[in-house]
């Protein structure tokens, strides 16, 4: 695929106004992949002006016009993901598999989104008081701001395109500094798809807060989307009550993963797999916290060891990579620092727990038993290969202590009692649940959280809903 670098804005690529730039760096062995155009406030007032002018004729599309458009976005989407994974492996660092995955994910927004166009549906009903009738219906909510994170650097970004798409919006999108180049590289295939000028438009930039703010305070945008941390999600949205804007807001997470005494220890084993190591843990949906009961903690930690142990580092470029770099040497670090904390606390180190030498932000598969619960990584996002295993011997204290966090976005747990499975499902205060399965995400479900982890849904039906507003007019005939 032809590597771009400059902003895209009404259908052309162009340099930022004051010609400013930004390099992106390969996490395997820090090499500049590119020098990416930095948009300037300027630049995103443009794009703005291009989504405005592209407004009124995206909105009075017809549903099913609209719905082929993102069909023919997921074919040729279809046709490209190897080239698509290995961009992301590139500037991400991302093993091939998790590239592989996540670009397959990315593309069923499209799918999903070009059938969901066609069902906004509303409804007619007579007021029971007055007699009169009452039309609903919903609306395209205007301009949307969509700011995506660099753990994801196609998903983020189709799950928020594809619905505002569908429901009529044009969009301006924001991505992380750390992994631009996939965004830029699917706009050529939205442009092949029938996606008109002005529609999708998308601005770079190592000024994101300028440039963010800048959309946020224009008042033709209606709508943010972010993905991030809760801390840059609270900044928003106080810029985002000035304009009184619609927020979606997926924000952080710290996922309890619980292990009952009565689960089937190898399927928790290999969903704690899944749950902590997919994307190498650097997911708001990553197991955070490990609860696991007395009974089976022995069997279920010397499991998961070997699965862990078993897991080839590298250049993700190299498909028989399972863990790749960690995205830059921030995260990297952060990481490391958890452990050494972990481990002054009283922690055991059951593998790894080494920061390795050489080129590249690299952190092996590590594996914590005898955590504190004062320990730093169980009262933060970890957002990396750090499992972190506490124990527990009372069902209503591990509920507590799921709970005892100021985020909800999702949980796990594994039992072979539906009953007790579900009845702890309702008690946990999370958006998600893992009922014996370490993977909750799909496009055709609502994905978020509750309390400090956001605000509405993305993926599913709901996510379309967050793009629209409604209206109801009241007459007679």
């Amino acid at each position: 695929m032809t590597q771009h670098t400059q902003l895209f804005i009404d259908g052309q690529w162009r340099d930022a106004s004051d010609g400013a730039k930004f390099p992106v760096l390969n996490p395997a062995n820090e090499t500049i992949i590119a020098e990416v155009a930095s948009g300037s406030v300027d630049d995103a007032v443009s794009a703005v002006d291009a989504a405005s002018k592209a407004a009124t004729g995206w909105a009075a599309l017809k549903p099913r016009e609209r719905g082929e458009i993102l069909r023919k976005a997921f074919d040729l989407f279809s046709e490209r993901l190897e080239e698509i994974a290995e961009l992301i492996t590139l500037e991400n660092g991302k093993a091939h598999s998790d590239a592989i995955g996540e670009a397959t994910y990315a593309c069923e927004f499209f799918r999903w989104y070009a059938e969901e166009a066609v069902r906004a549906e509303g409804h007619l009903g007579m007021a029971p008081a007055s007699g009169a009738l009452m039309l609903v219906h919903q609306k395209p909510a205007g301009i949307a701001v969509l700011v995506t994170p660099w753990n994801y650097p196609a998903a983020m970004g189709t799950r928020k395109i594809a619905p505002a798409l569908a429901a009529g919006c044009t969009v301006i999108i924001k991505p992380a500094g750390e992994t631009p180049l996939t965004m830029l590289a699917l706009m050529p295939l939205l442009e092949e798809a029938g996606v008109p000028p002005g529609v999708v438009n998308v601005v770079t930039s190592k000024q994101s807060g300028a440039v963010v703010d800048a959309m946020l305070h224009d008042p033709r945008v209606r709508v943010v989307s972010f993905t991030g941390s809760t801390e840059v999600g609270r900044k928003l949205l106080r810029s985002a009550a000035d304009q009184v804007l619609i927020p979606a807001m997926e924000l952080g997470g710290n996922a309890p993963f619980i292990v009952f005494e009565d689960a089937d220890v190898d399927a928790a084993a290999e969903g704690l797999m899944v749950a902590k190591m997919r994307n190498l843990g650097e997911a708001c949906t990553a197991a955070n916290r490990i609860y696991v009961h007395e009974a089976v903690a022995t069997e279920l930690t010397q499991k998961y060891v070997a699965r862990m142990a078993s897991l080839k580092m590298g250049n993700g470029q190299d498909k028989s990579v399972d863990v790749g770099p960690l995205v830059n040497a921030d995260t990297r670090n952060k990481v490391s620092i958890f452990v050494e904390d972990a481990v002054a606390k009283g922690a055991k180190v059951e593998l790894g727990g080494e920061l390795p030498s050489g080129k590249g932000f690299f952190y092996p598969p590590t594996v914590l038993t005898n955590v504190s619960s004062d320990a730093d990584c169980v009262n933060d996002e970890i957002f990396g290969p750090v499992a972190a295993i506490q124990t527990f011997d009372d069902q209503d204290d591990v509920i507590n202590r799921a709970n005892d966090t100021e985020y909800g976005l999702v949980a796990y747990l594994y039992t072979q009692d539906l009953k007790r499975g579900l009845q702890v499902s309702e008690r946990l205060e999370f958006g998600m649940i893992g009922l014996n399965r370490g993977l909750v995400s799909d496009p055709a479900a609502p994905f978020g959280g509750v309390k400090q982890s956001g605000l509405g849904r993305e993926g599913g039906k709901e996510g379309m809903m967050e793009f629209m507003e409604t209206q109801y007019i009241s007459t007679e005939w």
